[in-house]
């Protein structure tokens, strides 16, 4: 089947996700920069999960954008991804009012980790279905950046027991690490249409 459909519904439910993450932030009572203060925490959060959704959103448009067809198994798989994504709110806004404390700090982790986790499923359930020698499993080959990405979220839920503010340092560092859009498949694309 076509991959049109599968593509239009992620962009809403992201689209959906990031509107509900910035209604959580509340306008100030005050009318002073006292007031702000008080909110940098939680737009500090908002700001940290609008990246991540927007670097899943980028990494899953060129990911489809290689990719021929799709299959029920594609469909879950999208949605396992879509339900994880969908908590970015909830785990958003708790840390935010919690900056610094141990459990919204490693819950915020555990979902960082099981978006990680269902975007790995996804690439491997799209590479099931193409072959070997496709754009897509060029792209990818190993998914060595996203095999660390999934190893610092788990230590940093760890480190988050004791030193919040470090595991928030690494959810800062693997944003960084893939806030340039993947460029294996940019490449890879590139080089197939040339061809």
């Amino acid at each position: 089947m076509g991959k049109g459909r599968l593509e239009a519904f992620s962009d809403g439910v992201i689209a959906i996700i990031i509107t509900i993450m910035v209604l959580e932030m509340k306008v100030p009572h005050g009318a002073d920069l006292g007031a702000l203060r008080e909110l940098l925490p939680v737009f500090l959060s908002y700001v940290l999960s609008f990246i991540y959704v927007g670097i899943y959103w980028n990494n899953h448009h060129h990911l489809l954008h290689t990719v021929r067809h799709v299959t029920g198994g594609v469909l879950w798989a999208n949605l396992h991804l879509l339900f994880w994504l969908s908590l970015m709110p909830f785990a958003t806004g708790w840390v935010g009012e919690n900056r610094g404390e141990p459990i919204p700090t490693a819950m915020y982790g555990g979902v960082l980790l099981m978006c990680g986790v269902a975007y790995s499923i996804l690439v491997q359930v799209l590479l099931r279905h193409h072959d070997a020698e496709s754009t897509l499993a060029r792209a990818i080959g190993a998914d060595t950046k996203g095999k660390i990405s999934v190893v610092l979220y788990a230590v940093a839920i760890v480190l988050a027991c004791r030193y919040p503010v470090a595991a928030d340092t690494l959810y800062v560092a693997v944003a960084m690490m893939w806030l340039i859009p993947d460029r294996r498949i940019e490449s890879r694309i590139r080089d197939h249409e040339q061809a």
